[in-house]
């Protein structure tokens, strides 16, 4: 009865495992702007990249400037902050929403650009 007990067991642990492995398969791995920083060449294929809103391009109302979460806890005056631009293909996000931006990056004549295919807001922060 025991050998029993322990086979459902293991079934049920193998087929738990199988669902966790099928849910993540496809999923893009997550990257912060700072870890990006200059150098997004480094970066193959899609990833999605988690970031706030600081600013929206005055040319192109679909390129959004992408900082770090972690440049809202700045509040001296020597901050680093790290914008990368991110071309949105739908709805555009506001200054202060942060989000998930899935997608590559591209090289263009004035510089790389992540393409995003899908945008995500998660939080909203007020940046007066």
């Amino acid at each position: 009865m025991k050998k029993y007990r322990h086979l459902v067991a293991a079934l049920f642990l193998g087929a738990a495992i199988a669902l966790m492995m099928a849910g993540c398969q496809g999923d893009a791995k997550v990257v912060n702007v700072g870890e990006v920083g200059d150098k997004p060449d480094r970066f193959n294929g899609e990833i999605t990249l988690a970031g706030v809103v600081g600013a929206i391009s005055p040319y192109d109302k679909t390129v959004v400037g992408l900082m770090d979460v972690q440049e809202l806890k700045c509040k001296t005056g020597n901050c680093e902050k790290v914008f990368i631009p991110v071309r949105v293909a739908e709805q555009v996000p506001l200054v202060g929403d942060e989000i998930r931006a899935t997608g590559a990056f591209h090289k263009y004549p004035n510089g790389y650009t992540f393409d995003a295919k899908k945008v995500k807001v998660v939080k909203k922060h007020n940046l007066k």
